[in-house]
């Protein structure tokens, strides 16, 4: 697939965003790296990723550090710290981690910790571990010097309060749930995250597919990686982004491995969705894909061209 056929309409019911720019003017040299992330967060993210790798971060540096800078923001209430809590009013955490080495660390249901990303990377790096969960893996982030904090902000206890009184259900493509950050540093090696506060207003102790390799993210430093955002149960049940990547191994180009993956549970539900879904992909030759199942999907992709350093922001 060329990156100026990024975006187009394609399937019933899916669609991919585009770059309206040639080859040559987004990327030149295939050694240059690139950012591919979710929603609006991803824009500062990539800027602070791009800093990474600028002073020398592999694509696994990058992608945390990228991934920090939502579940920072107190005005992001789907990431971190200010994300909206559970029924019982807890900010509940969950998130991955996977390097171009195939290694992977994740945290489920954490509470009050900043940064579940970091404390996934730790999983990862310093256990014989994947997964930490609960109370266990709040133990393991303090054990390791991280700061214990209140997540819910006034904004989100307000948020939370309201709901009480009415006791609606949301759902996951009303409270933007995700952010996944896919990074190629410039040794064109591959690395991903995913993080998020989850379902907003979720059954206390719901854990979605943002921890979990190969549903949340999937990272194959041979052939690509990918990531997703929307309802987390269907992505689990497909396990999403590892079909993405190994459609993507068959041949597939970014984009249709996308729509492919989001075939799946179109099928299962026979068209009937009131759901959103949707995954982002890099191919190990630094090609990129997108495609969701609703309308108002965002993507923020950041790389450097012939000239310039793009940083460009998509809704489909």
């Amino acid at each position: 697939m060329k990156r100026r056929d990024f975006l187009k309409t394609s399937a019933i019911g899916i669609t991919a965003p585009s770059i309206l720019m040639s080859d040559d003017e987004i990327r030149p040299n295939m050694n240059d790296p690139l950012i591919l992330s979710t929603w609006e967060h991803g824009l500062p993210a990539n800027d602070v990723a791009w800093k990474v790798l600028q002073n020398g971060g592999s694509a696994m540096d990058a992608a945390e550090a990228g991934a920090k800078v939502p579940e920072a923001d107190p005005t992001s209430t789907s990431v971190g710290f200010g994300g909206l809590p559970d029924e019982q009013g807890n900010v509940t955490l969950d998130a991955c981690v996977m390097d171009s080495d195939g290694n992977a660390g994740s945290v489920a249901f954490l509470q009050n910790i900043k940064h579940p990303v970091s404390v996934a990377r730790k999983v990862m790096e310093e256990t014989k571990h994947v997964m930490l969960v609960g109370e266990g893996a709040r133990q393991f982030a303090v054990s390791h010097g991280f700061e214990e904090i209140d997540l819910l902000t006034d904004k989100s206890k307000m948020a939370w309060e309201k709901w009480k009184k009415k006791r609606r259900e949301m759902m996951p493509h009303e409270t933007h749930d995700t952010i996944s950050v896919l990074v190629q540093d410039k040794n064109g090696d591959l690395a991903g995250t995913c993080t998020t506060s989850g379902w907003a207003y979720k059954m206390h102790g719901r854990v979605g597919d943002s921890p979990i390799i190969g549903a949340g993210l999937f990272v194959d430093n041979e052939i690509g990686c990918a990531a997703a955002t929307g309802l987390g149960e269907e992505v689990i049940k497909t396990t999403g982004s590892f079909l993405v990547v190994e459609l993507m191994r068959q041949g597939y180009n970014p984009t249709a491995a996308c729509e492919e993956a989001l075939n799946r549970v179109i099928k299962k539900h026979n068209g009937n969705l009131d759901f959103q879904i949707a995954y982002i992909a890099i191919r190990k030759d630094g090609n990129i894909g997108s495609a969701c199942i609703k309308d108002g999907f965002e993507y923020a992709l950041l790389q450097k061209g012939k000239n310039n350093l793009y940083k460009i922001k998509g809704t489909i």
